[in-house]
């Protein structure tokens, strides 16, 4: 068993929180995620960008909290939504929020952002910020997981033993939530709001090829690298479109 799950609390940056199985256990380049989000919001304060008068951040998939929670102990002005498609998830993500005195300013909800669309769409007001370390493995790539992570079944297939395999695999190319999640970003961002994704080093130029093909009003600004030099997080921003006989709906099938 994972000594996360063992000792039942893990610290991510500058927080302590409460761990326990299925739920997935954030891991170091997730702690980046979080000071490139940080570091973006600053800049613009920094530049000169008219601040919004609440700014908002969407996390989708939030696991034990530890995204949302760390951005709202570093930015005390900003609120948040978390959702996530596991029962476990969303229980683990409150009682860290609790715990940390952050519980008036996130909302938490038990949302499956690929069945539940709609509801999503009409419980949130648009956000500045959307953020996300969605599923984003290779289905084929599960077998290689960490040893801690596996165990093997009656039929010798490799299967996740502790965390929540929904938590990891992204499916046959790993972009399947992600792509949803790209879907409905125009719908759930502000006008030049931003959309923070941590990927696979593989998915920055599908990423790119996909949103230029498939999603209108958003547009593929950069791939960010990891400690490790591995292209890690994928920016996008939603941009105005432009209206005329050609002009789409924002989202194409």
């Amino acid at each position: 068993m994972p000594v996360q799950y063992v000792i039942e609390e893990w610290d991510f940056r500058d927080l302590t929180l409460k761990m326990r199985p299925p739920v997935f256990i954030p891991r170091p380049e997730t702690e980046e995620l979080v000071e490139l989000v940080l570091n973006d919001l600053q800049m613009k304060t920094e530049m000169g960008v008219p601040a919004e008068t609440e700014p908002t951040c969407l996390e989708v998939g939030c696991g034990s909290g530890a995204i949302s929670l760390s951005l709202l102990k570093s930015l005390p002005q900003l609120k948040g939504v978390a959702l996530d498609q596991s029962q476990d998830a969303v229980d683990l993500t409150r009682e860290n929020a609790l715990r940390l005195g952050l519980e008036d300013r996130l909302e938490i909800h038990h949302i499956d952002v690929m069945k539940d669309a709609e509801t999503l769409l009409s419980l949130i007001r648009p956000v500045t910020t959307l953020v996300s370390n969605p599923p984003y493995l290779f289905s084929e790539d599960m077998a290689s997981l960490e040893p801690e992570i596996l165990s093997v079944c009656f039929c010798c297939v490799l299967l996740p033993r502790f965390e929540d395999p929904a938590a990891l695999d992204g499916g046959k190319d790993g972009l399947k939530v992600i792509k949803q999640i790209l879907t409905l970003a125009p719908q759930i961002l502000s006008s030049y709001g931003r959309a923070y994704l941590e990927v696979d080093p593989r998915h920055p130029p599908l990423i790119r090829q996909w949103v230029e093909g498939n999603v209108d009003g958003l547009q593929f600004k950069e791939a960010r690298h990891d400690i490790t030099g591995r292209p890690r997080f994928c920016i996008l921003q939603k941009e105005e479109v432009k209206q005329g006989p050609q002009a789409g709906s924002g989202l194409r099938n």
